[in-house]
């Protein structure tokens, strides 16, 4: 026994002293509207960093009011365009047009591609943001699956309830089907998709590799009700900003309510309004409950990862920053 322990306790002490001699990658990560992008600019603009955006969301252009997105402006930095925000060149962000698809595979890829550009630049990649699937996917070095999507097939499956394609992925993938959210239908299609396409389970195709950055992750921690606070008055905040106007103006542009880009919380929860069924305030009512929901669940995923360092202030993140880079 003391023989297996001592194996074990070698393994983990050579995987760690590995991951040292790794370039190193810093993590912000939050639930919405819990201060990820001011934490960011202060951190990335104080170590010499550039920020790699780990928000689906935010990767739409002409998607700005509902995503919360940062203005910003497009500038050549070296040899590639990104999207500038108080000097700070940004990644993944603003970038794909509302009627396409990005998946948690293709964030994998591009994220890696990035942060390997900044540390050329000599700079230190920050990546930021509240989707969770897509920072464990970096973290992780997940082997994700390579199934681009399948619009005849998404067709038949979106004219399905969501009960309906449940029942199908238990028969597919009872894994899957067991930890899915059961009410993000564009989710299980998407298992559905891969699992048949792939002809093996969604669940079989995600595999940890190998560390390829040696990271810090550090969690932006809130009080509930302070944050219950920031989500509502940044809801209100969207409709001063005319939220309306931007939804009502993708849809002219034909960018429909069953697309990803148009699903999402911040804007799917306005298409009673728009379609004249209920009042602007209980569509508001409407949004600002869904986002604490979302929130919520963003940190129960986040709370499954041990390694992530939480804490409430912005000095206590510093600090860590700067002993991480020190060592």
């Amino acid at each position: 026994m003391n023989i297996v322990l001592n194996l074990l306790e070698t393994t983990v002490t050579n995987q760690h002293n590995e991951n040292k001699q790794l370039p190193k990658l810093i993590v912000i990560l939050g639930q919405t509207a819990s201060g990820k992008t001011d934490w960011s600019l202060h951190l990335a603009k104080k170590f010499n960093g550039e920020i790699i955006s780990a928000d689906s969301r935010q990767i739409f252009k002409k998607m700005n009011i509902g995503t919360a997105k940062t203005p910003g402006e497009w500038r050549w930095g070296g040899f590639k365009k990104a999207y500038y925000v108080n000097d700070i060149a940004h990644y993944l962000i603003d970038f794909l047009d509302p009627g396409k698809y990005f998946t948690s595979a293709e964030f994998h890829d591009q994220s890696i591609k990035y942060a390997k550009l900044i540390h050329k630049k000599n700079k230190i990649p920050f990546v930021v943001g509240g989707t969770g699937l897509y920072i464990q996917a970096l973290v992780d070095n997940f082997k994700m699956p390579r199934i681009a999507p399948n619009k005849k097939l998404r067709r038949s499956f979106e004219e399905k309830s969501v009960e309906e394609l449940l029942e199908l992925l238990k028969q597919i993938d009872p894994i899957s089907a067991e930890i899915i959210d059961v009410k993000n239908k564009r989710r299980i299609i998407r298992a559905l998709e891969v699992s048949i396409l792939s002809g093996e389970p969604f669940s079989s195709q995600q595999k940890i590799g190998e560390p390829l950055f040696n990271i810090l992750q550090i969690g932006i921690k809130k009080e509930k009700e302070e944050l219950h606070k920031n989500i509502e008055r940044r809801i209100d905040e969207m409709v001063k900003q005319g939220i309306v106007k931007e939804i009502e103006g993708l849809l002219k542009q034909s960018y429909s309510w069953d697309l990803p880009s148009m699903s999402g919380v911040g804007y799917r929860q306005f298409r009673d309004h728009i379609e004249g069924k209920e009042s602007l305030e209980k569509a508001l009512d409407k949004l600002k409950k869904e986002t604490k929901h979302f929130a919520k669940k963003q940190m129960t995923w986040f709370k499954r990862d041990q390694r992530i360092c939480w804490t409430e202030k912005l000095e206590d993140a510093e600090k860590l920053v700067k002993d991480f880079l020190s060592k």
